[in-house]
């Protein structure tokens, strides 16, 4: 169970992660600029001010977090993961890997274009082979989990160019799931869920200039759910 200050110190850690203040966070979601300032934490009678649960949800849509990537700063927060907040830069990864907290680990890293070569991926889509890099996150122990480096601009406006995504493989998927698929062909997309039927896989395009995609069940190889993404 997490505290009034766990909460309010992972709102700062957000903020602080994307180089913005609070008042900013608040206006990048719609939200009033004041909504997360320190004075509003208490009331005036000395009782506890909550922020709501439509506006944490805005401000992890405006940073373009999901909800694990949240309940890691208010695991941090806590006190259980005895870690500094600046020893995290904006992507909520380790500055230094010598200065990387000790319930942080790593999970295997390679570039999104490299994901449809060979070699990369075992029969279930999971990280196979050499050629791996890593990169600094808590996988809490599941070793199924993975990096992709965003390459070019296929995924904007959601992610740009340098940006990383975790991806599970073992996740279960829904409509409206942010997804990667990879065909038997070796084609690598990253879309939207839109439907899965017993004969296709329908995706939307995170970018309005690519198209939508419809894939039929016997010519996809795998698809994983994106968890959490650096912005």
């Amino acid at each position: 169970m997490f505290t009034h200050a766990q909460v309010w110190s992972a709102i700062d850690a957000l903020a602080q992660q994307n180089d913005i203040s609070v008042s900013r966070l608040a206006r990048s979601a719609g939200l009033d600029p004041t909504t997360f300032n320190k004075s509003k934490r208490t009331a005036s009678d000395g009782r506890l001010r909550w922020p709501s649960t439509e506006s944490l949800s805005k401000i992890m849509a405006a940073t373009g977090i999901e909800i694990d990537h949240f309940a890691l700063l208010l695991a941090q927060s806590s006190g259980d993961y005895s870690v500094e907040f600046s020893h995290l830069n904006r992507n909520g990864f380790a500055e230094d890997p010598t200065s990387a907290p000790k319930w942080a680990g790593s999970v295997p890293l390679i570039g999104l274009a490299q994901a449809g070569s060979g070699g990369f991926f075992d029969e279930a889509g999971l990280p196979s082979g050499d050629g791996w890099d890593a990169v600094d996150f808590p996988n809490r122990g599941d070793d199924s989990i993975y990096a992709l480096e965003i390459q070019g601009d296929s995924m904007l406006p959601l992610y740009r160019d340098g940006d990383q995504i975790i991806v599970s493989p073992t996740s279960s998927l829904r409509r409206g799931d942010r997804v990667v698929v990879r065909t038997i062909e070796g084609e690598v997309l990253a879309k939207i869920l839109a439907r899965q039927t017993a004969k296709n896989l329908e995706l939307e395009s995170l970018n309005p200039e690519h198209e939508n995609r419809t894939i039929k069940i016997e010519e996809l190889d795998w698809v994983a759910r994106i968890i959490w993404a650096s912005q």
